[in-house]
């Protein structure tokens, strides 16, 4: 089995068996069983915002490279500038606190950690009636990934473990070089400002504490999670501090436009009739 699939394989177990753990927990089992007879409805109340994402997600996916070159001639090379400002930082955290155990919570932190923590919201505001707050999650996320691709085209910088090897270690490929294999199929060496891995786990830990009153038990471990994310991108010599800040600022603004975006749409349709014409 080529480590890719390995990966993909691993990734899939342990996230589904996540999925399942947390849906019986948080979700409940009379929503869920609610939502196996509203799905279709509820998927197609949300149908255009997923469309967009799905736009956003492809026209990534196939234009990555083209974009990657792109920044490489005309992009601002903006390491140095990076460097000088906030110094060994990455450096430091990794003098200071890597041990072997942080090594391994990180990396699966990382990896799995990461993609349940994206994944869960979904099911969770699927599972709710009313699909507003699902909408605002995927606005929010098409523009994490909408914003962060322009950024990443404008702004041409390398992570700590590019620009100093004798001093920051990349601990996820030292930990399972197989992570290279998937990390390689969605990231660049030089996609590093902001950090999309900060910017969409604080998206998801700034909904979790919006909508605790829907699923308190939630809250506390999207904060844990977004949190240890956060951490990882920099223990694991992948981001730097300014990468992280600037993530947090991308995210904060996305939920911020979302929440703009599908309120004023919602309050359009509202002013139609069902007919159409304007109320």
């Amino acid at each position: 089995m080529s480590p890719l699939l390995s990966v993909v394989g691993s990734l899939v177990l342990w996230v589904g068996g996540a999925l399942l753990v947390a849906g019986a927990a948080i979700v409940g089992p009379h929503r869920l069983a609610r939502l196996r007879t509203e799905l279709a409805p509820r998927l197609w109340s949300v149908r255009r915002p997923l469309v967009a994402l799905g736009a956003v997600l492809l026209a990534s996916a196939v234009g990555r490279s083209a974009l990657q070159t792109v920044s490489e001639l005309f992009g601002l090379r903006l390491t140095g500038l990076i460097y000088a400002i906030e110094g060994n930082f990455v450096a430091w955290v990794q003098a200071t606190f890597v041990t072997p155990e942080l090594t391994v919570y990180f990396s699966g932190i990382y990896v799995y950690g990461y993609v349940f923590l994206l994944v869960f919201p979904f099911v969770a505001y699927l599972a709710l009636p009313d699909t507003t707050t699902l909408k605002r999650l995927i606005v929010a996320y098409g523009l994490n990934y909408s914003i962060g691709l322009v950024v990443y085209t404008v702004v041409y910088a390398h992570g700590p473990r590019n620009l100093m090897p004798d001093m920051v270690t990349s601990l996820l490929f030292t930990y399972n070089p197989d992570f290279m294999a998937l990390t390689s199929e969605v990231n660049e060496a030089a996609n590093v400002f902001p950090s999309l891995h900060t910017s969409l786990s604080v998206t998801v830990a700034t909904f979790a504490v919006l909508t605790r009153g829907e699923y308190p038990r939630w809250t506390p471990v999207a904060l844990w999670l977004s949190t240890s994310v956060v951490l990882a991108t920099m223990y694991l010599g992948i981001h730097w501090l300014t990468d992280v800040i600037g993530g947090i600022a991308l995210a904060l603004g996305s939920v911020y436009l979302s929440y703009r975006f599908v309120d004023e749409e919602g309050e359009t349709d509202r002013d139609v009739d069902v007919d159409g014409t304007a109320a």
